[in-house]
């Protein structure tokens, strides 16, 4: 079984000089295949204006690569050619590649690229030939995963009604593979797509090379998302048709997490192991996606930690195997003070989108639940910053500490927004300027440590990144700094004039609805906030205007099962009340919402004949099997709100 690791060099470009002395250490590890994501981080010589600025020259690329081979580690590109292929829509002369349509038959701005449009497989060729040099282990990765909307383009949908999905989808494959096989490689592809679409494999060419991935601990079987977490097993039927399989599990944080969740990776990666040992696999890859909030180095333990697989049997405890991991890539001092750091912040983890709407808004947090638990996470990263452990585990962990202060500190700016307008209304405006004095203090610690945030994020990204280059992090303190000025003027306009505590407020809206959504049945939900137009309408129809919506994805090991009891705070604010409000619900799957409120702070009005902690079901339980209709543009389902 060949071992293979992963970097994820679409979202940034790591330093050259980093990359290249990794290497090595990976060899020593016991990797021998390197997968290279790509997108636009290098330029492609027959497709000019694809790559962005920074991206790797075809001469530093052939480095990186001269120096893999120098490693003993050969190289495998991963081109995308379906899905996520926004990087070559982006450019204006590939824009008409879109599967995606406009009412015109224009173009849209975001997409993927049509399987059937007279240009993809000239523009799949001059990729391929570019890259192929560099396909040192006599493959090529194509990608084709998540590609949800097959099937939308015009000349598609005509070959989906007269053939099916399944079809559409392999007769892709095998002109792919037809443009694959004349450069003497072999082709690979993501498995997610043949799970949805099982009838697919018996028309793929043999010799493929199918990577099955899932990212969360499993006993036997991995499990579809989309399925409401239902097992799928297609390593038989692969077999059957002459196509490898391998397993990949996922070594780093997803979409906006700033550290791992350790214990989940490591035990996501021993399901894996132990699955592909089951199941003779070809290869276990250990895949790293979207590193660009993460300290580079800290997937790399977990990358060093899983080698134990192999290397240190013996160990198969999580402590174990994360202390070797910190050894083989730090040193053997403190690696099992930095093991039991680094699992005990799973607990605190900055993980799943109620936490992550916290970067684009302040009036998300408006809610009754208060600030101690934030509390205590931001004082565990606080001590734990301040330990002689790695520099990125120690930057890492400081960067926590602000994100769980600043939820603290909007919870409790929202709740001052609250006692202001309580004050106000019952006359006891003495309170009022305590009030102030308290939330301008704490506006000026928490100034400080947007400060001291800065500088974790910056070492974060300096350790193995461009200087030049600003971080995803500093841009979100950027954008929080901006928040925490209006925040102190709106306090500064009440202390003049307390009536404009009634005023909408960074933290806290003229008036805020608030719920609690129950995730019971996890699948791929989104939650919406809408308020009808004033004026104006939709097809004859009143048109609705989205305040606030949220994918209740959590990301967890715990939340990846079929039935789970998750509940989140859901806060949005609302600055006409008169008009009609609903909550709806898009994407796959049904949850349940309760505790539904509008309150300006002083007045709290509930929904009518509905008891506060009644639970109502939204949605419709998510398909067992088959492809999904992601139905993210429009609601499945909705409730009014007449309060």
């Amino acid at each position: 079984m060949i071992r293979a690791f992963q970097w994820d060099l679409a979202r940034q470009v790591e330093r050259l000089d980093f990359l290249v002395a990794q290497l090595p250490r990976y060899a020593d590890w016991g990797y021998e295949e390197l997968y290279l994501h790509l997108e636009d981080a290098v330029v492609y010589p027959s497709l000019p204006g694809v790559a962005r600025a920074d991206a790797y020259s075809t001469r530093d690329f052939g480095k990186l690569v001269s120096a893999a081979t120098r490693a003993g580690i050969k190289v495998v590109p991963i081109i995308n050619l379906l899905g996520h292929t926004q990087y070559l829509i982006n450019h204006p002369d590939l824009r008409d590649l879109n599967e995606l349509r406009a009412p015109d038959g224009s173009p849209l701005a975001r997409g993927q690229l049509c399987p059937l449009h007279p240009r993809t497989l000239e523009v799949a060729e001059k990729l391929l030939r570019d890259m192929a040099p560099f396909c040192t282990a006599g493959k090529v990765h194509v990608g084709l995963d998540e590609s949800f909307h097959l099937g939308k383009h015009p000349l598609s949908r005509a070959e989906v009604q007269r053939i099916g999905l399944a079809s559409h989808f392999s007769g892709y494959v095998n002109r792919l593979h037809s443009l694959v096989q004349p450069l003497g490689l072999r082709m690979g592809l993501w498995a997610d797509m043949l799970a949805l679409l099982p009838d697919a494999i018996a028309d793929l060419p043999r010799g493929l090379i199918a990577y099955d991935w899932y990212y969360y601990p499993f006993p036997r079987h991995p499990r579809m998302e989309l399925h409401n977490f239902a097992d799928y097993d297609l390593a038989a039927a692969l077999a059957k048709q002459g196509v490898e399989y391998w397993g990949c599990p996922m070594n780093g944080g997803f979409r906006h997490e700033p550290m791992p969740v350790f214990g989940d990776r490591l035990a996501n990666a021993q399901s894996w192991w132990r699955r592909c040992q089951r199941t003779h696999a070809g290869g276990f890859l250990m895949t790293g996606w979207e590193p660009q909030r993460l300290a580079s180095e800290l997937p790399m333990v977990v990358d060093a930690a899983t080698a134990c697989f192999w290397l240190n049997p013996e160990i198969d405890d999580h402590a174990g195997m994360l202390a070797k991991g910190f050894e083989r890539v730090f040193g053997k001092a403190g690696s099992r003070e930095s093991a039991r750091a680094a699992l005990a912040a799973d607990e605190h983890a900055f993980a799943g989108y109620a936490k992550w709407e916290n970067n684009d808004r302040w009036d998300n947090l408006a809610g009754p639940e208060g600030p101690a638990r934030a509390e205590r996470s931001a004082r565990f990263f606080a001590r734990l910053a301040t330990r002689d452990l790695p520099a990125p585990l120690t930057a890492s962990a400081a960067l926590n500490a602000y994100l769980a202060a600043r939820e603290a500190f909007v919870r409790n700016a929202s709740h001052t927004v609250q006692k202001l307008r309580r004050r106000h209304a019952t006359g006891q405006t003495q309170f009022i300027t305590q009030h102030l004095k308290t939330a301008r203090a704490a506006a000026a610690t928490f100034a400080e440590q947007i400060a001291a945030a800065r500088v974790a994020a910056r070492t974060m990204w300096e350790r193995t990144r461009q200087r030049r280059a600003r971080s995803p992090h500093e841009a979100i303190l950027e954008r929080d700094a901006h928040r925490l000025r209006a925040w102190q003027r709106w306090l500064d306009t009440v202390a003049k004039r307390p009536a404009r505590c009634l005023d909408a407020a960074p933290v806290h809206g003229r008036w805020q609805l608030t719920f609690t959504v129950h995730n019971h049945a996890p699948a791929l939900q989104k939650i919406l906030v809408e308020q009808q137009s004033a004026d104006g309408t939709d097809n004859g129809s009143a048109a609705w205007t989205t305040l606030a919506e949220r994918f209740t994805i959590e990301f967890r090991a715990k939340a990846a099962r079929r039935r789970a009891d998750i509940r989140r705070e859901f806060s949005v604010t609302v600055e006409n009340p008169v008009l009609p409000l609903r909550i709806a619900l898009r994407g796959v799957g049904q949850v349940a919402v309760s505790h539904v409120m509008l309150t300006d702070g002083v007045v709290t009005l509930r929904p009518r004949d509905w008891p506060v902690s009644e639970r109502r079901a939204l949605g419709a339980p998510a398909p067992a099997s088959g492809f999904p209709d992601l139905h993210l543009t429009a609601n499945r389902d909705a409730v009014e709100l007449v309060f």
